[in-house]
């Protein structure tokens, strides 16, 4: 059943655009060890260099320490490392400041990745009215199920 369900996702996501499969594919990468299998895949497999291509590939390293059986702490000081750099050299991107965001809320506390989560929160809010109409719903749609986000904050996404 997961290698049809894995197939199925690979076949959709093939006929997206790059941008929109790597979106969709990290939305539901926490959801299961398969999701987390094809978003590193595709994320993988992206030719792009740009900053949020290269963002993203970041992620797909250290959700990578999610599944691996060893070098986790590697995998995630990589990723880390590489998501850090890309947001340094583009500050005002806000889909790099949203995919650091969800890292941080999602991986383990003991961890210790999470310094900017207040940060990239506040840019988030004060920055959305600024976004294009695709990323602005990719946003909301992140703010729904977000862990640091108020329901009152989530209610100034329109």
């Amino acid at each position: 059943m997961k290698l049809i369900f894995s197939f199925l996702t690979a076949f959709f996501l093939f006929f997206q655009s790059d941008l929109e499969s790597l979106r969709d594919s990290y939305a539901k990468a926490n959801a299961s060890d398969v999701n987390t299998e094809a978003f590193i895949n595709i994320a993988d497999k992206q030719p792009g260099s740009d900053a949020v291509t290269k963002g993203y590939k970041a992620a797909a390293k250290i959700m990578e320490a999610k599944i691996a059986k060893s070098n986790r702490k590697a995998l995630v000081k990589e990723g880390a490392t590489h998501l850090e750099a890309v947001i340094k050299s583009n500050p005002n991107n806000a889909e790099l400041r949203l995919i650091r965001m969800s890292v941080q809320e999602n991986i383990p506390k003991i961890v210790g990745y999470r310094g900017s989560l207040k940060d990239d929160k506040a840019y988030l809010l004060s920055n959305y009215t600024k976004q294009n109409p695709a990323l602005k719903n990719y946003i909301k749609r992140f703010a729904a199920q977000s862990k640091t986000m108020t329901d009152a904050e989530k209610a100034t996404l329109k």
